[in-house]
């Protein structure tokens, strides 16, 4: 059953190909998958966002130092091939859930309006904008160096993953009867979203602490617990408004989690000592430079024209 889990999870989460183990021809084929099945495929999100950000990070490290596009090109293809491989659902459920939010309308409306396939304005811009986002504090975390850049996007996609774990736990209802939101809301125990949060804080701090070269063991779980309270407070939201959760809901959570983690792994005392280096050059740049002399006339020539003023005076 743990392993059906993780299979489905790989389904849900990834366009990465996994063979069933309940064969096409099968009686039960076609049936949907249990509650536990489902519930442990919810467990198993993070561990699928860990794969998801080793596979980003690889393509951020080979574009940025061995082809040598720059952070910046590194940054849009890791976002990218995170997209690729998750089919962009997630980026897609994020505009859906601005645009019925959006609305003003009532919870059907909203529901309707998150159901059609097109995008409005505050979609559009929401997903520009967070795609933005996502790059800049990508490509500033890799522009700082000592592995900021792999460690911020591994820990973003944990955290964006974590996050519907949480989304999914129980006690949170489903806004509707049917779709993905009513297969997997309130599948997972709070103590099994508790247990696997822990654990991604703790290796967060490992890898801050000994992958990153600088005193940073704060930097990363920072980042993955800013990025859960925010999608926490998304989710909060949108069930106040809906009623529950759909798989558009659940799809925002992943990208403003992983966001926020970005945003706030970009941070940190590297990051300040580079401004504060920046800001002395430009000091040194401002300030007048004196010549040297060796018989110190720079030093006496402020007390002699003192001198010359007051004798033309007395004069």
């Amino acid at each position: 059953m743990r392993w059906n889990g993780l299979r489905l999870s790989l389904t849900l989460l990834t366009v990465i190909p996994v063979r069933s183990a309940v064969p096409a021809h099968a009686p039960d084929a076609a049936k949907p998958p249990g509650r536990a099945t489902v519930a442990a495929a919810m467990a198993w999100a993070p561990a699928v966002g860990l794969l998801l950000g080793v596979i980003a990070s690889a393509v951020l490290v080979v574009v940025d130092h061995p082809l040598g596009a720059g952070p910046l090109t590194a940054a849009c293809l890791a976002v990218a091939s995170l997209a690729l491989l998750t089919r962009g659902l997630h980026l897609d459920g994020l505009a859906d859930l601005a645009d019925g939010l959006g609305s003003g309308k009532p919870a059907p409306i909203a529901l309707d309006i998150m159901r059609r396939s097109d995008i409005g304005p505050l979609g559009t811009v929401t997903l520009i904008m967070t795609v933005l986002i996502q790059v800049a504090a990508l490509g500033h975390a890799e522009a700082a160096g000592h592995g900021r850049g792999p460690a911020a996007v591994i820990a973003a996609v944990v955290a964006g993953r974590l996050a519907l774990t949480w989304g999914c736990r129980r006690g949170v209802p489903a806004a509707r009867s049917d779709g993905l939101g009513a297969l997997v809301a309130g599948t997972v125990r709070p103590a099994t979203a508790v247990a696997v949060t822990l654990a991604t804080v703790a290796a967060s701090a490992v890898i801050s602490a000994t992958v990153i070269d600088e005193p940073l063991g704060w930097i990363l779980p920072l980042a993955v617990v800013a990025g859960l309270a925010v999608a926490f407070a998304v989710q909060r939201h949108a069930v106040r408004r809906l009623g529950g959760i759909t798989g558009d809901v659940l799809g925002a959570l992943a990208e403003v989690a992983a966001t926020v983690t970005l945003v706030v792994a970009s941070f940190g005392p590297l990051a300040l000592s580079l401004r504060s280096a920046d800001r002395g050059r430009y000091r040194r740049k401002r300030s007048p430079i004196r010549p040297a002399t060796s018989s110190g006339a720079m030093s006496t020539a402020p007390s002699q024209c003192k001198r010359s003023r007051n004798v033309e005076s007395e004069r």
